[in-house]
């Protein structure tokens, strides 16, 4: 075998490792319509994974697309079982020493979800229990700022599970992110009765805007992302895509 041919061999070869190289993983959570949601034939779709494979396509990887419930997410790409998770995750500190995030792809407010004509003041907090997602951005500030005020938290994998406590007594309120409140809950006809209460919740303490994590120090990947979103910010694909779930911007466009 002359070195052309054996260079040619080498070269083929290797395609199907350069192809798996660049198999991205992705993990979200499918219990959070608009943002994520499994149809009944089996297919991932809402926000979260049509900006999943637009970022795909457009820096050029190949992308799967699996799910679990969010509690799980980050311990699972700190484990590399993923590359990267995209789950409406609140960018924070706490969670920035595990994962490295991308850069904020939308920032919805908290609200809390009670009874309609619930008037909320700092009286109204005392003997109160008020569900939140067990790793949610919710739980950090509810704890900080309302448990002082004799709140009983009650923690949640799945946010559908509140919202039967809710309609059953179990739970006075929901606290959650505002646009996950009112399509998943108060557009149902479960969410009959029940009204967001209260002000809006921002404080930028908290409220960081939601990212992209990847495995700590892939440097490569995060530029890869972050690159692709700049991109579909500023080309109109970004607007189409959230057109299709919102009716409001939930990107803090200038």
């Amino acid at each position: 075998m002359n070195c052309k041919h054996a260079l040619a061999l080498s070269l083929l070869c290797s395609l199907p490792l350069l192809a798996q190289a660049q198999t991205i993983r992705i993990v979200t959570d499918v219990s959070y319509p608009p943002f994520s949601k499994v149809n009944p034939d089996g297919s991932i779709v809402g926000f979260d994974p049509d900006i999943a494979r637009a970022i795909c396509a457009e820096a050029k990887l190949q992308c799967e697309i699996s799910t679990m419930d969010f509690d799980g997410i980050i311990p699972a790409v700190q484990a590399k079982k993923f590359d990267m998770a995209i789950a409406s995750m609140n960018i924070t500190p706490d969670r920035a020493k595990a994962v490295d995030f991308s850069d904020m792809y939308f920032n919805i407010p908290g609200r809390l979800v009670a009874k309609q004509g619930t008037k909320i003041d700092d009286a109204w907090f005392k003997g109160k229990t008020i569900g939140v997602l067990r790793t949610s951005i919710q739980r950090e500030e509810a704890t900080a700022k309302w448990v002082p005020k004799g709140v009983k938290l009650k923690l949640y994998s799945k946010v559908t599970d509140s919202f039967l406590d809710l309609t059953n007594k179990r739970l006075d309120a929901v606290y959650l992110d505002a646009n996950v409140g009112d399509e998943d809950f108060l557009k149902k006809p479960m969410g009959k009765g029940y009204a967001f209460v209260g002000p809006v919740y921002n404080d930028p303490k908290y409220y960081m805007g939601s990212g992209m994590a990847v495995q700590k120090g892939n440097k490569e990947l995060l530029a890869k992302v972050n690159g692709a979103l700049k991109k579909l910010l500023a080309d109109g694909s970004y607007k189409k895509i959230q057109n299709k779930y919102f009716s409001y911007d939930i990107y803090p466009f200038k």
